[in-house]
């Protein structure tokens, strides 16, 4: 029986899942009439709050790729890759190498969304050319899926924007967010159960999908120059002391920071982070710049992406729609089941504002005064957000795009595993909510 739901759920989304760019484009479609269906707002409004916000998230936007090119830059530093390669072959079978991928994302992806991103994609790959046998689209749905822990991790956007900004009248450290029992121990239960999880899904032998080892074949090596006769200008982009001397200086500054903020971490310095740690670990400017090519080759597709979604949040926040919808989950709620009922209101808007500062924007001036008044702390009620926006991420395609375009797959050849992941980890977040 069990396989069968997961055949249904796997054929379900392979007709029915358009490319991630229309699916933009559908949603914008339905916040516009649910919005004119709702709310006081006419089709003119609507229209106008539309143009209005989608380039509302231009400073957000930056921030978003700036960690996400950052971090597919650092796991792209020939150390990262070569300790990839030691992990993967640890696994001897296709089990193995479902569990194995879906562990590593999981783990990165809690250190940091965007290097977890590419880290899973890169550990799929290495996988499966360790392993041929395995099912690709299993494999790869497997290194999504562990993207989910990233907002209860040390790069979420919620929990670091609340921890230093006080635009909603409160600071709350990380202390009691991240690090909270009531987050942290669905975290560590979804990284350590979700490898098995995937690995129950994969289908019989003789219905395994595997990959072309053709499309494995890495892309143009990343290195410096090595013909004689470079000139001055190439001496210096091959040059590890600029890397070095930027790196300390960057490294003296991170100090300094988490020295006057008592070591809490925002978005910002997450970023400044990964950046220095790139530089140093490829050595030379040169090196990675190259690879900065290839992370912005790669994320392009969420660029063009990030305006209609902000579009779309402009006609949810100006509208009024998303306090509707928030008011509708706070008018069910008791002091027991507000998080729960936060969390799933937060999943749901996640699916048309794939973006967890940009939904806090939304929600957070909703959600947080009703917390306090039944006696919910702003911390449980913050990472009741965060949660929501990380857990339908694994049936919105918008961020798996950087992840498939490495992998070679489409967002339909994967969806259909991940969807199945949603009810499990839905489950396992409403229960730490409810209960811790």
């Amino acid at each position: 029986m069990f396989r069968g739901v997961v055949h249904a759920s796997v054929l379900l989304v392979q007709r029915y899942l358009p490319d991630p760019f229309i699916f933009a484009v559908l949603l914008t479609f339905v916040v516009f009439l649910a919005g004119w269906w709702v709310t006081p707002a006419g089709p003119l409004e609507m229209v106008q709050y539309w143009g209005e916000g989608f380039w509302g998230l231009l400073e957000f936007s930056m921030q978003m790729v700036l960690i996400l090119v950052t971090g597919y830059v650092l796991a792209r530093a020939d150390w990262i890759r070569r300790v990839l390669q030691g992990i993967a072959g640890s696994a001897r079978t296709p089990g193995q190498a479902i569990v194995l991928t879906t562990l590593v994302s999981a783990l990165a992806s809690w250190l940091n969304w965007g290097f977890g991103l590419v880290v899973g994609a890169l550990i799929a790959k290495e996988v499966a050319r360790k392993v041929p046998k395995v099912d690709y689209r299993v494999l790869v749905a497997g290194a999504y899926t562990g993207f989910i822990v990233w907002h209860g991790g040390i790069s979420g956007s919620v929990p670091l924007k609340i921890a230093t900004d006080d635009s909603f009248g409160v600071i709350v450290p990380t202390s009691e967010t991240i690090f909270a029992p009531f987050s942290l121990i669905p975290a560590l239960i979804l990284i350590f159960t979700l490898p098995f999880f995937m690995w129950m899904l994969q289908p019989r032998q003789e219905e395994r999908v595997t990959v072309d080892q053709g499309l494995l074949e890495e892309e143009s090596a990343i290195s410096a120059v090595t013909r004689t006769g470079i000139t001055p200008a190439e001496r210096l982009e091959q040059s590890s002391w600029i890397s070095w001397v930027t790196g300390g200086m960057g490294f003296l500054y991170i100090g300094m920071h988490l020295w006057k903020q008592g070591g809490q971490l925002d978005l910002n310095i997450v970023i400044f982070l990964f950046l220095i740690l790139g530089l140093i670990l490829h050595q030379t400017p040169r090196r990675y710049l190259s690879a900065l090519s290839a992370a912005v080759r790669e994320t392009g597709g969420i660029v063009i992406q990030f305006p209609f979604y902000a579009g779309m949040m402009g006609m949810i926040s100006m509208s009024g729609l998303g306090q509707v919808v928030s008011q509708w989950f706070i008018g069910i709620s008791t002091e027991t089941t507000f998080p729960l009922f936060t969390f799933l209101s937060a999943g749901f808007l996640n699916i048309f504002i794939p973006s967890g500062g940009g939904q806090w924007a939304v929600q957070g001036p909703i959600v947080l005064p009703a917390g306090e008044a039944l006696g919910v702390s702003p911390a449980k009620t913050a990472m009741a957000v965060a949660w929501g926006d990380a857990w339908t991420n694994l049936i919105q395609p918008f961020w798996a795009l950087p992840l498939l375009a490495i992998a070679r797959l489409s967002a339909r050849d994967i969806m259909g595993y991940c969807l199945l992941a949603l009810f499990y980890s839905g489950i396992v977040i409403g229960l730490g909510l409810l209960f811790l």
